[in-house]
């Protein structure tokens, strides 16, 4: 059965300094990003494109959104195959060339590092990891590839 979710997210631009968009560096690029019950993110452009480098850019959160799902959907993909996971981090890596005025991501790749309760062979990690891509739907909406590059720790 299909079911359809729906998520809203609202962003405000900030960066008028009295002249609006009179010319390309006469406003900021300063948003806030708020949702129903939740903290409000401060966000912007990219340093390289006049933005905050101290706010979170689009790119960023992209990513952001790349690994949570992995993680999430490698935490679920963990449990059905009996696997234990203690601790997870992820250092993910993202690839965008700007073309013109536009740009387009070409691949994330994931560093995970998972620590586990018993071995893992690496055979088995990289099934997991896959099947977590398979079902991430972040992962599952983007066109462009998302590599892994997985660790596992062991602490029994």
């Amino acid at each position: 059965m299909n079911r359809e979710h729906h998520y809203t997210v609202d962003v405000a631009w900030r960066g008028n300094r009295g002249s609006g968009t009179s010319g390309y560096r006469d406003y900021g690029r300063q948003s806030l990003v708020t949702a129903e019950g939740k903290h409000p993110l401060e966000a912007s452009a990219d340093r390289t494109f006049h933005g905050d480098a101290d706010r979170w850019n689009p790119e960023e959160l992209l990513l952001a959104a790349l690994s949570e799902c992995h993680m999430l959907s490698f935490l679920h993909v963990a449990v059905l195959h009996g696997v234990v996971v203690t601790d997870y981090t992820d250092a993910a890596e993202g690839v965008m060339e700007q073309e013109g005025n536009g740009g387009r991501f070409t691949s994330v790749t994931l560093h995970p590092v998972v620590t586990v309760t018993e071995p893992v062979d690496d055979e088995l990690l990289a099934a997991m990891h896959h099947e977590a891509n398979q079902v991430c739907f972040i992962a599952s909406s983007v066109n462009f590839p998302v590599h892994h590059d997985p660790r596992v720790l062991v602490t029994g």
